[in-house]
């Protein structure tokens, strides 16, 4: 019997309070079930790889899209689900409020919320604004179901504004904001990592992979509670696909299928 929202949510705090668990990222309804089947706990919606499924770039889709894909995600699993729900669908802490409230309704168990505002020319909100926009977020969920986690992301490093001091002081606002989670895309080192997970704490830490040689065991160590993968999936996916086309295009050769996975295993994981 499918497990309830308020069971997922419950389940989704429950798994922050210790140790460190993976979060990884689907971009679809059969990715979700196939990493549910591999056993994982919980999982996290990817932004760009949601967009790439649909033939758009990242940070190009609707929060309508996305409030439908988030609706899709949760009922696929009995896993808890978190949004990459960028940064609100709104500047205005009113507009987050509004669109945050929504993607609530949806069936998750978690919403991000970024600092970054998706212009080139200043591409981070002020601070001010930034935790106006997460207190919006929280006061939005709360109106919902609280059970709902509220992450709260710094993308200083993704945008070359690598001052771990102040990426740490708007982490510590975010959570005095009313954040349960605190995320900075971009942060690598274990340096980096370790100043992070003091500054907010107890409050978790989530980290991005953003290199190969980065283990669960060792981000573990760091006190890191939980570990994202970002679109790094969707790309493993495209990488197998392009290559098969292209070698079909290019040489009209097949030889890339033989990598393929087996249609029956397929149709039986899906239920077929």
């Amino acid at each position: 019997m499918p497990i309830s929202t308020a069971e997922k949510r419950a389940d989704f705090r429950k798994l922050h309070e210790a140790g460190c668990f993976v979060l990884p990222n689907p971009w679809d309804v059969g990715s979700a079930r196939y990493l549910a089947y591999c056993g994982f706990k919980a999982l996290a919606s990817t932004s760009a790889g949601y967009a790439w499924s649909l033939g758009r770039p990242d940070n190009k889709v609707t929060a309508d899209d996305v409030i439908a894909h988030l609706t899709e995600l949760s009922a696929a699993t009995d896993l808890p689900v978190n949004a990459d729900f960028e940064n609100g669908f709104a500047d205005e802490p009113e507009g987050v409020a509004a669109n945050v409230a929504r993607a609530a309704r949806s069936g998750i168990a978690g919403l991000s919320i970024e600092n970054s505002t998706g212009k080139a020319d200043k591409p981070l909100y002020d601070d001010t604004l930034a935790v106006e926009r997460i207190k919006a977020a929280r006061a939005a969920i709360d109106s919902v179901d609280p059970a709902v986690m509220l992450v709260a992301r710094c993308e200083g490093f993704l945008h070359g504004e690598r001052d771990l001091k102040k990426t740490a002081a708007r982490l510590v606002a975010f959570a005095e904001a009313g954040a349960d989670c605190l995320y900075a895309p971009g942060v690598a080192t274990d340096e980096e990592i370790v100043t992070l997970v003091k500054a907010i704490g107890p409050k978790p830490l989530n980290v991005l992979t953003v290199q190969p040689t980065m283990t669960v065991q060792h981000l573990a160590s760091l006190g890191v509670r939980r570990i994202s993968v970002g679109g790094s999936l969707a790309r493993t996916a495209w990488s197998g696909f392009m290559q098969a086309a292209q070698e079909i295009a290019g040489q009209g050769t097949f030889t890339a299928f033989a990598h393929g996975a087996k249609g029956g295993e397929l149709n039986k994981l899906f239920g077929g």
